[in-house]
């Protein structure tokens, strides 16, 4: 994925998220939760899309210990 594009995908959520938080009428913890599963899932699918973390589906199958 290009930088452009990148910066474009973050635009988008960036502006349905504050679409989201302005114009539905929603109590401030539910907002608040909101924002930040959308901050973690952003963080997380940055961290998958620069090799940072390997896939999300495959941390349920690490084996710790032997």
């Amino acid at each position: 994925m290009s930088l452009i594009s990148l910066v474009g995908v973050l635009i988008v959520i960036g502006v349905l998220l504050w679409l989201i938080n302005t114009y539905l009428p929603m109590d401030g913890k539910i907002k608040s939760i909101l924002n930040a599963v959308v901050v973690i899932a952003v963080i997380i699918w940055l961290l998958q899309l620069f090799g940072i973390v390997g896939s999300v589906s495959s941390l349920g199958s690490i084996k710790v210990g032997r």
